[in-house]
């Protein structure tokens, strides 16, 4: 069997205020994928997990247009992405550009890079690909949001990243 590789990904980081510096999988085992969808420009986005104060961020962003991954959080490290303190320590969070009510920004590009990098993430950490493990932000225990959405299409994402 083939272990999927990394697309490639660019290192953006966080500001270390948004973020616990950890030692994962031995700290925590890592054991699901969030999916979110950012409300915000790939550009606007970046720079909420920049800035110190926002005390949010996630391990990944793919953009919409061109599918371009940035990493922001290290995955040993825990990214404050899913507003449960439970699943952040035991998550991978990918954020998409995009708004959950214009399925406009979940192109193909973006789709297949996310598809490609929640597939290495899984094998990476023994991950099930599977609906029960890569849950969107609205599935976590005690979230406000509602992302994906209705437009995220998790028949065909889950296909991508089994590649059925």
């Amino acid at each position: 069997m083939t272990i999927p590789a990394y697309p490639p990904t660019h290192w953006i980081p966080a500001s270390s205020a948004n973020y616990t510096s950890s030692a994962r999988p031995g700290a925590y085992p890592v054991d699901h994928i969030v999916i979110h969808v950012t409300q915000e420009t790939f550009p606007d986005a970046m720079r909420i997990f920049r800035d110190r104060e926002s005390k949010v961020s996630a391990h990944y962003m793919i953009a919409s247009a061109d599918g371009y991954i940035g990493q922001f959080v290290r995955e040993k490290d825990i990214a404050w992405h899913a507003g449960n303190w439970g699943y952040n320590t035991r998550s991978i969070g990918i954020e998409h550009e995009g708004w959950i009510d214009r399925p406009e920004y979940f192109t193909d590009a973006l789709y297949r890079a996310s598809a490609k990098l929640t597939a290495a993430v899984c094998a990476r950490f023994a991950i099930p690909p599977t609906r029960e493990r890569i849950i969107g932000h609205v599935e976590v225990p005690g979230s406000t949001h509602a992302d994906p959405g209705p437009h995220w299409d998790w028949e065909r994402y889950l296909e991508l990243v089994t590649g059925g």
